[in-house]
């Protein structure tokens, strides 16, 4: 029996072993039967239309190897050396057709080996893994019924990617015009890097004007992105040696040092000083390197400047424990006594004012155009930091203030990103004044990576959208909190009940999403009810998409600091996000519902 047994096993092992072979043996000689009705060609239409399609997206990349003679290289190779410089990828050329399925005329690349090896078969087979779901989307999306056959699909495919492959190749004068600029616009200069004024008479709105500034007008760009690329580099080089000396003398305007700046930062830059209605714009690696290197920059040893009671807690500190080692002397005041900014500014040769508006924590208002018309006749500057206002809701600028400041990691960027990818600060005004901050930032550092520029750029694209439901929900959830018996008081500049709500209506567009208020509690009940809350975060910060709230008492200041600056145990300060506002309108009051 045993004997038996293990011939059955050696028989049933041969079978398979056979079986085996004959699938490889079919997969390696595997052809089309020969009948009078040859099987589907749709498939591979799609699949050779989707190749083609990658391969010419990837024709205008430095960095792919695409292999043919297509006359479009010739044109794309131009493009890249001009926008490139000297090191640009030159392809070789290598062609090939199709000559089956009425595909005898397009183009076929050679992909990279890396890319072919990581299909599998299954895929291969499957026309996968190749931008066919693209294809196919396009070519259903260009029938107008919904029940098109199969052919009628693939063959829209194969249309629109000719189409797009006959667009693609320019005629001569096209490549010539190539080879100086990117499209038709001759003020697109390829090689033409540096400051270009973003400002446009175009749009009317600051939406607008947040999404296509910098960007949209005036500057080249490789393979015309719509979005900005991100240049990460640390350096950059000089054809030749008549070139840097050009720059140095000013002759030319280009790049040098990643510390001086970055054709993805200048972007950022140059929406910002739209929105600002600004000269120039310095954007650096947080909204304290931003204060920080203004005082620096703008306030002389032995100076002396004024600010307010009401502040964030780190630029007081740099104020009182970082100025004095210059000589630099402060006089704080509260933010609405003028008869107190009149005696500070008679009695001490007063360099600069600088305060937020609205304040962190109590959203307090400044006069701004009454606080520069002082300032100014005794000689010196306004700096406001706008960062609870944000550009939309209130242009600094515009009533009289020398430059305007905003930590672009709240509002601005919008997204509650965290270092190292934003932490971003700004600061706008004349170009004489912010000439004279960025020439110390230069020294000191603190640059913005490219990344991060880009999440700004990115941010500011939307920013108009989430400001206006900040907006909205703050106001609401304001009216919503002073109306609730376990709320001793709220504090939030759209409040008849404010100090500052009429200066706020004339200076304001709109009144932010961040609301304070106290609960009817001590420190514990406070904390109870903050941790009953299920959307917001318990986290610093603001302006972002998520809601965030925090107890300042417990997040950031000791007892003794407390009671100076009059912050009390059941302080809350809320940050309200984009969420819906029913949802965070039922989470507070169930939240209060618990203490």
């Amino acid at each position: 029996p045993q004997s038996t047994h293990t011939k059955e096993r050696k028989k049933e092992r041969k079978k398979k072993e056979r079986k085996k072979e004959e699938r490889k043996k079919k997969r390696r000689n595997f052809s089309f039967p020969i009948s009078n009705h040859p099987p589907s060609p749709i498939p591979f239409i799609i699949f050779y239309s989707a190749m083609a399609v990658s391969s010419h997206a990837r024709l205008l990349s430095p960095t792919f190897d695409s292999r043919s003679s297509d006359p479009l290289l010739a044109v794309a190779s131009a493009h890249r050396r001009n926008t490139y410089g000297r090191f640009a990828h030159e392809p070789k050329s290598v062609k090939g057709t199709v000559a089956s399925h009425g595909l005898s005329s397009f183009p076929i690349f050679k992909f990279p080996p890396n890319f072919v090896r990581q299909l599998s078969n299954k895929a291969r087979r499957n026309c996968s893994n190749i931008g066919v779901a693209q294809v196919v989307a396009a070519s259903w999306s260009n029938n107008s019924s919904p029940s098109s056959s199969a052919a009628a699909a693939a063959a829209s495919a194969v249309n629109t990617v000719d189409a797009a492959a006959a667009a693609a190749v320019p005629t001569a004068s096209d490549a010539v015009a190539l080879e100086g600029c990117v499209g038709n616009n001759e003020s697109l200069k390829v090689e033409e890097k540096g400051l270009v004024d973003s400002r446009t008479s175009v749009f009317d709105s600051d939406g607008s004007v947040a999404i296509h500034a910098g960007e949209r007008f005036g500057r080249g760009r490789a393979d015309d992105a719509i979005t900005t690329p991100v240049v990460n580099t640390s350096a950059y080089f000089f054809k030749k040696t008549a070139d840097l000396i050009d720059f140095k003398e000013k002759r030319a305007v280009s790049f040098e040092y990643g510390r001086y700046g970055n054709p993805t930062t200048i972007v950022a830059e140059e929406k910002i000083s739209a929105l600002e209605g600004a000269e120039s714009t310095l954007i650096v690696a947080s909204g304290m390197c931003a204060s920080t290197m203004m005082l620096l920059a703008l306030v002389p040893a032995g100076g002396h400047i004024v600010t307010t009671t009401d502040c964030y807690r780190k630029t007081r500190i740099f104020i009182e424990t970082m100025l004095p080692k210059m000589g630099i002397t402060a006089t704080t005041i509260d933010p609405a006594d003028m008869n107190a900014l009149e005696v500070a500014l008679k009695e001490n040769n007063v360099s600069l004012f600088f305060t937020e508006s609205p304040t962190n924590p109590f959203l307090r208002c400044v006069d701004i155009k009454l606080v520069s018309e002082m300032c100014h006749r005794h000689g010196a500057l306004v700096c406001i930091d706008g960062t609870f206002a944000t550009p939309l809701n209130q242009k600094a600028l515009a009533l009289g203030a020398d430059l305007i400041l905003h930590s672009a990691t709240k509002y601005i960027g919008g997204h509650n990103d965290v270092s190292p990818h934003v932490l971003a600060g700004c600061i706008s005004g004349p170009l004489k004044l912010v000439s004279e901050i960025r020439n110390l930032h230069h020294v000191i550092g603190g640059a913005l990576n490219p990344n991060a520029a880009y999440l700004i750029i990115r941010g500011m694209k939307t920013m108009h959208l989430r400001v206006q439901q900040q907006n909205s929900s703050g106001l609401k959830m304001a009216r919503l909190l002073e109306a609730h018996p376990k709320i001793k008081c709220v504090y939030y500049p759209g409040l008849p009940s404010h100090p500052e709500h009429s200066l706020a209506k004339r200076q304001m567009t709109g009144f932010g999403g961040v609301v304070s208020f106290e609960v009817d509690g001590d420190l514990t009940t406070t904390a109870k009810f903050i941790d009953s809350l299920k959307i917001p975060y318990i986290a610093p910060s603001f302006g972002g998409c998520e809601s965030i709230i925090d107890q300042p008492a417990i997040m950031d200041l000791n007892q003794t600091e407390r009671l100076k600056y009059g912050i009390k145990d059941n302080l809350v300060r809320f940050s309200i996000g984009i969420e819906d506002f029913e949802d965070l309108k039922a989470d507070i009051l169930q939240a209060l519902d618990a203490i």
